[in-house]
């Protein structure tokens, strides 16, 4: 187990310096110079120029490369173009909107997706069960922005009951005011995240309900609830596993759509801003934080995963 780890932790860093090769890379090939967001639109050269040296920008690629895989290997993502401010820094604020609302969304999901799923494998014969089944198929079909003006609509502009968007200025100092903003986008992520979840555990659970060890189960006397909660679930577990952490990632993602639609102040809204200035330190450090996030939840997902199957550990001896 302790060499598949370290294995992992290997194949995580070449993939997070894959990323930082492949944005950097990218960012550079698009037209346009980031000096342009320090000066006015009738700059001089010598301005422009002036601009260029105090960026950086006109040094060559590979010098411009490597100090920025020297500041990656310093956890150091640099300072904004355009407010000189640590993007780390400001990172760190936005997370503490973007990663509550992916991770509260995240536990609703699973809250609805887990028994709603099992309910439909287990009565998959019954009107409930299909009734079930083709929501979730409606549900992995609606755009997630579209969903969120939809509950906007609704609890905002009718009911009037729930703010429309936005974040209190002084945050969860305000608690109130902070979770009743996080609550329609945690439902938004939540809903269309749950349609996805309930296929993959109605799936699982199909598979183990046909399955030779929960038969024999029910052949020693244990009664059909009995056998499905010790022997089915754990079982059961392990493919849903593999897609949680996919689903976690794409929870992350989805979560950057979520903020422009309610206005919260998030990594959604830093890197769009990012992109408008092209303000490259402020673009790359919230990707290679993002890819960090994501590669760090497939790892853990693995890891997981062969926790909860000896026969993977088996394998990898």
């Amino acid at each position: 187990m302790l060499r598949y780890i370290l294995r992992r932790l290997v194949i995580l860093l070449l993939s997070l310096f894959i990323a930082a090769v492949v944005l950097f890379v990218l960012l550079r090939l698009l037209p346009g110079d980031p000096a342009n967001a320090l000066v006015g639109v009738g700059a001089t050269p010598e301005q422009i120029a002036a601009a260029q040296a105090q960026l950086g920008s006109d040094q060559p690629l590979g010098v411009q490369f490597l100090s920025y895989l020297g500041d990656l290997a310093r956890f150091d993502l640099g300072n904004s173009f355009v407010s000189r401010s640590s993007v780390l820094d400001e990172i760190s604020r936005r997370l503490s909107v973007t990663l509550p609302l992916t991770l509260a969304a995240f536990v609703l999901a699973l809250v609805i997706a887990i028994p709603l799923g099992i309910l439909a494998a287990v009565k998959a014969d019954r009107w409930y069960g299909l009734l079930l089944s083709v929501v979730s198929q409606v549900g992995i079909a609606v755009p997630v922005f579209w969903l969120g003006i939809l509950l906007v609509y609704e609890f905002s502009l009718n009911l009037r009951l729930l703010p429309s968007g936005g974040f209190p200025l002084r945050g969860y100092a305000d608690p109130g005011r902070a979770i009743e903003s996080m609550v329609l986008p945690v439902l938004t992520i939540a809903i269309v995240m749950s349609a996805s979840l309930m296929r993959y555990v109605r799936a699982a659970t199909l598979e183990v309900l046909g399955s030779d060890f929960l038969r024999t189960a029910r052949a020693l006397g244990e009664s059909h609830t009995g056998a499905l909660m010790r022997h089915g679930l754990r079982n059961a577990a392990v493919p849903v596993v593999s897609v949680l952490g996919i689903e976690l990632s794409t929870t992350f993602l989805g979560a950057v759509v979520v903020e422009q639609v309610f206005s919260l102040p998030g990594m959604g809204s830093m890197l769009l801003l990012g992109i408008q200035q092209r303000d490259y330190p402020n673009i790359q450090g919230v990707l290679i934080v993002s890819t960090l996030l994501v590669l760090l939840t497939g790892f853990l997902a693995d890891i997981l995963q062969r926790v909860l199957d000896p026969r993977l550990r088996k394998e990898a001896r």
